[in-house]
C-alpha cells in the first residue's frame, strides 16, 4: 500500500510540476506548484522523514499563500488570473530542460555510489534536523520573524487604510487626513 501511495504521489508531483508551465495564469501556476510541493511533502512523510515532511508542507503552504497575496496586490491583471504565457523562449527552455534532465539521469548511473558504513540512526528525522538546524537555529528564528513581519506588512498595505488610503486620491481625503494646521498629509 505504501509503495502504491509513493508512486501515486511521485507521478502527481511531476504532473503538477509540469502544469506550472502549462497553465495560462500566475495564480494557477502558483497553486500547481503548491500541489507539487505538497506531493513531495507527502513522499517525505511516507518514507519516514516526519520532521522534514511536515516542514516542507508547512513552509510551502505559507510561501505560496504569501506569493498569492503579493500577486493580488501588485499584479496588473486581477489576481494573476488573466491568460499569459509562463514560458518565454519555449524552444530554448525545452532544450535546456531536456539537457539538464539527461545529464542528471546519466549521473544516476555514472556515479559510483558509496557503500553504507555502519547502521542508519535510530531516528533519521531527528538526525537530519539536528544536522541541518543545529548551528543555524538563530538564523532560522530571525528568518521566521522576518517572514511574519512581511505577512503583517502585506496585510496592512492591502487593507482599506493602507498604502492607497482606500483608493481615494489626495483631493478626496477627509478632514481626518489633515494636520492640525489644515494642510494635507502629503
Amino acid at each position: 500500500m505504501e509503495d502504491a501511495g509513493f508512486w501515486v504521489l511521485a507521478v502527481a508531483a511531476v504532473g503538477f510540476g509540469a502544469a506550472v508551465f502549462a497553465v495560462d495564469s500566475m495564480a494557477r501556476a502558483t497553486f500547481a506548484l503548491l500541489a507539487s510541493f505538497l506531493c513531495v511533502g507527502g513522499e517525505l512523510l511516507l518514507i519516514g522523514l516526519r520532521y522534514l515532511g511536515a516542514l516542507v508542507v508547512l513552509m510551502m503552504i505559507m510561501e505560496m499563500l504569501v506569493m498569492v497575496v503579493f500577486m493580488v496586490m501588485y499584479m496588473m491583471n486581477p489576481a494573476g488570473l488573466m491568460p499569459m504565457t509562463m514560458v518565454h523562449n519555449a524552444r530554448g527552455a525545452a532544450v535546456i530542460a531536456g539537457g539538464a534532465f539527461a545529464a542528471l539521469a546519466a549521473g544516476i548511473f555514472a556515479v559510483p555510489w558509496p557503500e553504507r558504513d555502519g547502521r542508519p540512526p535510530r531516528d533519521p528525522a531527528f538526525a537530519l534536523g539536528e544536522s541541518i538546524m543545529g548551528p543555524k537555529m538563530l538564523v532560522m528564528m530571525v528568518i521566521g520573524i522576518a517572514i511574519l513581519a512581511t505577512m503583517i506588512a502585506t496585510v496592512a498595505l492591502a487593507t482599506q487604510h493602507g498604502r492607497y488610503d482606500g483608493g481615494r486620491t489626495d483631493a478626496g481625503r477627509t478632514d481626518a487626513g489633515r494636520h492640525a494646521g489644515g494642510r494635507d498629509d502629503a
